[in-house]
This record gives structure tokens, sequence and C-alpha cells, in this order.
């Protein structure tokens, strides 16, 4: 695996070890190393652009995932040269950005299926590309596989235990003493359970077809109707509200803010239930923010204004 220590990696790690693999992990470093060791990864010692140890190791391996940059096209030819001809099961991360708008917080009505056509904005090119890569291995003898989670939430399994976009979220809500969405806020991404991405991950390890691409939700949210949760979550003495795009990046970024946080994402994963058996189980995100994972982590001051 590469990015065995991440989010996503580390909580699909924890599942494949669970369900009795043994796991190995991309490590740039020796600390890096030992935080792999502590969660029951091996280690191969490498950067994503190693070229001859990610191609060797993917080469040794049974199978391969990448959890690590999702627009590095390095990592990626190196692993598909280690794996062309053997009929072994890549499984890449994308993510649902890629069909997503600048819509500064209004709402689109598109819902996207794998089949629906779709041109990438500027910015989403080349994850576009290397996952469109990734599916051309399955002719040259790869079961590649590329899965799209939509924005995932929940507690991680590994060694990084939250999420990136409600924790942002969160955070700002904190410092400021307002929880912010951008423009009308009206805008819509899908959302999945951490728990139920890494189940997915399993199923297309065993399952998935070469060439597959899967969406992966489990329902949607308007960011304004989260921002409201996170409002709750803060006992109500924290006001929703809307601030502008430049705000918003001078806060979250310009990726965060135009994709993340103030565009629509809005996808559908009928084919994973469908073709992989694929059933998510996982809390709900509202749940979670006001009751569960992050409710928690607000208690153990995680979200303290750094």
């Amino acid at each position: 695996m590469t990015g065995a220590s991440g989010y996503i990696g580390g909580t699909v790690a924890a599942a494949l070890i669970r369900a009795g693999h043994s796991t190995t992990g991309l490590a740039r470093s020796d600390a890096a190393a030992e935080k792999l060791r502590r969660h029951g990864i091996a280690a191969v010692r490498g950067e994503l652009w190693s070229h001859g140890i990610v191609r060797d190791a993917a080469r040794e391996a049974d199978a391969v995932i990448n959890c690590a940059n999702a627009e590095d096209p390095f990592v990626v030819a190196a692993i598909l040269e280690g794996l062309a001809g053997s009929g072994k099961p890549f499984l890449h991360t994308s993510g649902s950005s890629v069909v997503g708008d600048k819509a500064i917080g209004k709402f689109s009505p598109k819902v996207h299926y794998e089949d629906t056509p779709y041109e990438p904005v500027p910015e989403k090119i080349q994850r576009v590309a290397v996952q469109r890569s990734v599916l051309a291995a399955a002719s040259k003898g790869v079961r590649s596989v590329v899965l799209c989670p939509s924005l995932i939430y929940g507690q991680g399994r590994g060694a990084n235990p939250d999420s990136i976009q409600v924790p942002n979220l969160i955070r700002q809500a904190v410092k400021s003493g307002v929880a912010r969405y951008i423009g009308d806020g009206e805008n819509v991404w899908s959302t999945v359970h951490i728990e139920d991405v890494a189940d997915a991950y399993l199923r297309s390890l065993e399952a998935a077809s070469a060439g597959s691409f899967f969406y992966i939700e489990n329902g949607e949210a308007s960011l304004k109707s989260i921002v409201e949760s996170i409002a709750r979550l803060l006992g109500g003495k924290v006001p929703a509200q809307s601030w502008s795009i430049d705000e918003a990046i001078a806060e979250w970024g310009p990726q965060s803010a135009w994709f993340s946080l103030g565009g629509n994402s809005r996808v559908n994963a009928d084919k994973a239930r469908r073709e992989l058996g694929w059933k998510p189980r996982g809390a709900g995100l509202f749940d979670e923010i006001e009751r569960g994972w992050y409710r928690r982590q607000l208690g153990a001051g995680a979200y303290a204004p750094r």
C-alpha cells in the first residue's frame, strides 16, 4: 500500500489486517516506518517517486492499493510497471471532486453515474488523467480498479484518525466563533462513512472486474446543512453564516474553498451496491457530528485553535 499511514489508507489497512491479509506500506522515513509497524503494517522504505523501489514492491505483492496522492502519475507508472501482465489487482484512490464544479455555494441538479460523461475543470485534469491510465492498464494484464469516494467522514482506524473537510469546518467555527458556509451554502456533496469506504475496498479487492470504476457514496448533504449541524455541535452558541469565496480561500486555501466546500459533487454508488454487494452501514454524517466521533474529538480538545 501507499498512503497506509493516512486517513483512508490507514483505515483500509486496518480492515485488511482484520480480514487476515498481511499488509506492507511505503514509508518515507524511519519514523514513518515505525508508525506503520505500530499498526501491524510492515514497511518498505522509499518515496512515492522511488521508481525502482515501488515497482519491485508491486511486483512482489499479491495486490497493490494506492491511497497516496491521487494526482501523482509517477507512483502509478511504477506500480503498473511492476504489475504488468500479472493479472493482480491494483486499487487506485481518486475522489468525487473530479466531477466537481466551482459553484460558490450554488446548487446543481446534476448527479453523476459511472457512465455519465464529464469534462473535468482545469484544476482536476491531472487527477482524471491518472485514473484513466489506471483503467487503461486492464488491457495490459492488470486487474485495475478506480474507487472514487465522495466526502468521507467518521473515525479513521489507522495512524491518522481524522478526515479533512468536516474537521476544517469545525476548527474554523471554534476559532472564529462563527460556523461558515460559502455563498448561499446550497451546494451539495455526496457523503460516505470511512468504515463503508474500507468495506468497498475489500470487496473490490476480492470481486471487482478489471477496468472497473466505482463512485462511493451513501447519501448527500448541502454545505449549509453540514455547517448548521456543526453549529448545533457547538451548543447553539455559534451561528451559521455565509462568507465570500475570497474569505474562504484565505482560511482554507483555493482547492478546499472552490471544490471541497464551495462546489457541488453529487454521485451515485448503485454500481458498487450491485456489482460488489456493497451495503453501507455507517452512522449518518449529522449523527457523527452531533453525537459521535466529532463530538468526542471536540471534547478532547482536538479542534482547538492552532
